[in-house]
């Protein structure tokens, strides 16, 4: 009677957790169900399209090892899709609408810089996102205030007295966004109502764009009370649907997506062969220095189109820009960061511009997920205390370096100037002189190709890996050159060495006391190194480890 009891008791209590469960899913669904966030969507759909597959299992655990099983196979064929082949989703509309900030929330980053000031997107941006089993490409655009002269042929800028003019230039950039899109989000502000703007960029969609599937987002609806009464005045545009979203809270970017999605495309074909080999990553190169010195300019140079604004403007670039490019002549593909200026700490303080802040938080951060980073200094002004600053940064997240002096067609030189101007550069920042020194000039493009070369030499030294052996036999030659110093009548000794990771490479010295070893005999290790194996490029760390616990002071 007792075990029947208990075996009643605990079906029971199985029961009562499944029921559990399913009511806190449910209730989790609810509350969390319109975010836009592509995991929580992404999970739900992988549990619908999993049921067929577990019919006949034990269980619920059969069940969940099959959901598992569905959504990894999910997420790894999602990496093998290449970035060309996907189905492009623009956000157009005119500015300070919420753009940027819906953009975050549909890609479930924080790519895109939100700051309440109108102009403070320019170019456009692509991030990869996710939605249930569909993937796309969505591009953040800047605000279109007057619209492209010429749509189809091109989109013209603005210019006065010769000179472009940056507003043309952002809507150039919207422009190229609405013809490679295959869907269109336009967005409007819901609290502003519909504006005259709102009613041409719409009329030019659809006069220019008639073929391209558009969804009417009516944004900064996160009223509960007002929220469906902003749309109101959206019908009257007329063959769509207004839809009310919020940014900040997420409300209705879930229905948003799951409309977007039923008007993409077809996704691509995906090879099913586990055992083809994997395309080659990209390098990814951060193009990092401080303002006007051409960045930009090398970025278009490099991609062979217009792919972010150059102005004479100091600080017209804002986002941290991701370009793939391809080498024309060896077919190596690079990731190319485009980043903002970064002035001194100071600068950025008192300046009167308070997205710049945010502008150089996306430059720092473009470092770290870096491999190479190529520090663009001004060959009119050299180096600066701020050059040396950056590069030293660059070096503290473990980057590879390339120092590319740009707008050498600017400087009076003759057939010992570049020399000259090399030893110069080794001496004032005589720290990187590891560093490869390429000169360039972005207006007339003249050896730009060697910075992709430089970089490529950078990323192939920055992820080498030698064997112990080798290693073993430069520290012994060294020690034999120079015998490690003594302290107190104790004789540092090294036992051997071996490398612990790569990226940057790191080697780690067995010693028998770490602080017998000061920095000149540990610099002088770096240099043998250096000299007898090379890294040129990229930075390498030397760690040193004793035997064990250090024996205390003698009484």
């Amino acid at each position: 009677m007792d075990r029947e009891a208990r075996t009643y008791a605990t079906a029971w209590a199985n029961e009562l957790a499944s029921t559990l469960s399913e009511d806190a899913r449910a209730l989790e669904r609810r509350l969390f169900g319109d975010e836009g966030g592509a995991s929580e969507r992404g999970e739900d759909e992988d549990e619908d399209a999993s049921e067929e597959e577990t019919v006949g299992t034990s269980g619920r655990k059969g069940k969940a090892r099959a959901d598992a099983r569905v959504r990894r196979k999910t997420r790894r064929d999602w990496s093998k899709v290449p970035d060309e082949a996907l189905p492009r989703v623009a956000v157009v509309g005119r500015p300070n609408v919420g753009k940027s900030a819906l953009f975050n929330r549909l890609t479930g980053t924080k790519r895109a810089i939100v700051y309440d000031e109108p102009g403070v997107t320019r170019d456009r941006m692509y991030v990869r996102a996710y939605w249930g089993e569909h993937e796309f490409m969505m591009v953040d655009t800047g605000g279109l205030e007057n619209l492209p002269a010429n749509p189809e042929g091109g989109p013209k800028t603005d210019t006065v007295g010769g000179v472009e003019i940056l507003p043309g230039m952002i809507e150039a950039q919207a422009a190229e966004a609405v013809r490679e899109a295959s869907v269109l989000i336009f967005v409007v502000d819901g609290q502003v109502g519909l504006t005259a703007a709102d009613m041409d960029i719409f009329a030019w969609l659809r006069r220019t764009h008639s073929k391209i599937p558009l969804h009417l987002a009516v944004n900064k609806c996160e009223s509960t009370t007002k929220g469906e009464d902003q749309i109101l005045e959206f019908w009257s545009l007329g063959d769509v649907t207004p839809l009310a979203v919020s940014a900040i809270s997420g409300t209705g970017t879930g229905e948003l997506l799951d409309n977007m999605c039923a008007t993409l495309p077809p996704p691509p074909q995906v090879s099913e062969d586990e055992n083809a080999e994997e395309e080659d990553i990209p390098v990814t190169v951060a193009i990092i220095g401080r303002p006007n010195v051409g960045k930009s300019s090398l970025l278009n140079g490099l991609a062979g189109e217009a792919r972010s604004i150059v102005s004479d403007f100091s600080g017209t670039t804002r986002d941290s820009i991701d370009t793939l490019v391809e080498d024309k002549y060896t077919g190596r593909k690079f990731t190319l960061i485009d980043t903002a200026g970064i002035r001194r700490r100071t600068q950025v303080k008192s300046g009167t511009d308070g997205a710049e802040k945010l502008s150089v938080g996306r430059a720092l951060q473009a470092m770290k997920r870096a491999d190479v980073v190529v520090l663009v200094i001004d060959g009119t002004e050299g180096p600066s205390q701020q050059d040396f600053v950056l590069a030293e940064r660059a070096t503290q997240e473990g980057c590879a370096i390339v120092l590319c002096i740009n707008k050498w067609d600017l400087v009076d030189k003759d057939t010992h100037t570049m020399n000259k101007y090399t030893d110069d550069m080794r001496l004032k920042l005589r720290v990187f002189e590891y560093a490869e020194i390429v000169y360039t000039s972005a207006l007339t493009g003249q050896r730009i190709q060697k910075i992709l070369d430089a970089a490529q030499v950078a990323s192939e030294n920055h992820r080498k890996r030698l064997t112990t052996a080798t290693l073993n036999s430069v520290v012994q030659e060294a020690t034999l050159w120079k015998l490690p110093p003594s302290r107190n009548s104790r004789k540092g000794k090294i036992y051997y060495i071996t490398q612990a990771s790569i990226r940057p490479p790191t080697f780690v010295f067995f010693v028998n006391d770490p602080k017998l070893f000061p920095d000149t005999y540990r610099r002088y290790m770096e240099r043998q190194l250096r000299e007898n194996i090379g890294f040129p490029g990229t930075p390498i760390r030397l760690l040193w480890r004793g035997k064990g616990v250090e024996k205390g002071p003698r009484k």
